[in-house]
């Protein structure tokens, strides 16, 4: 079977037509499905992994998260920490703390091992929450495995902080303070022998 020239040229005008709408597709959606994937397991990570590490109690308390950036984002938008809204207190994978020893947090007994760490931030108050599942990503969130949940205090910042941070302050030998701080926010629980 013989083609005329006009179908050759046809067909492959429809080749090319194919191969350039599929590379266009693809040069299209690639920046939406990579903004995407840095929000889910198996992405990129934006946000660094930290530690934030304490002996305390004749124990130690290891605390390992991701730290996100504002990048022009504010603490309480809808965009990064929600108000009213649990968070994953950091980054991509939940946030895990490791206690070797029982603790108090505020007036919440936290059995040695492994819980994740969540926050409930409003305007006016947070609330730190210790879940009992440990593993998934930080946007699964289970409240029935809440271990409890305790009321943050606040201290007042003058300088606004980029990268927000877990850190462990005011240490004595029988207690510290954890600290969350980003943006104008610094939170923290007492931590103490039980």
């Amino acid at each position: 079977m013989n083609l005329t020239i006009s179908q050759s040229r046809s067909r492959s005008s429809r080749r090319t037509w194919t191969a350039v709408s599929i590379a266009l597709l693809g040069v299209v959606c690639t920046p939406l499905i990579a903004q995407k994937s840095m929000d889910k397991p198996g992405g990129p990570l934006p946000s660094p992994a930290a530690t934030a590490s304490v002996s305390v109690a004749s124990g130690t308390i290891d605390i390992h998260y991701n730290t996100p950036h504002l990048r022009g984002r504010h603490v309480g938008g809808p965009e990064i920490v929600p108000y009213g809204q649990v968070w994953r207190t950091g980054a991509n994978p939940a946030t895990t703390i490791i206690t070797s020893v029982p603790l108090k947090f505020g007036d919440l007994l936290v059995p040695a091992g492994t819980h994740t760490i969540y926050s409930l931030p409003t305007a006016d108050a947070w609330t730190l929450i210790l879940n009992n599942e440990t593993g998934q990503w930080g946007t699964e969130y289970k409240p029935e495995m809440d271990l409890g949940r305790v009321p943050m205090k606040v201290k007042a910042m003058t300088t606004p902080q980029e990268v927000m941070s877990l850190s462990f302050e005011n240490t004595t030998a029988n207690s510290t303070e954890l600290h969350i701080r980003w943006e104008t926010t610094d939170r923290y629980v007492a931590i103490t022998k039980p």
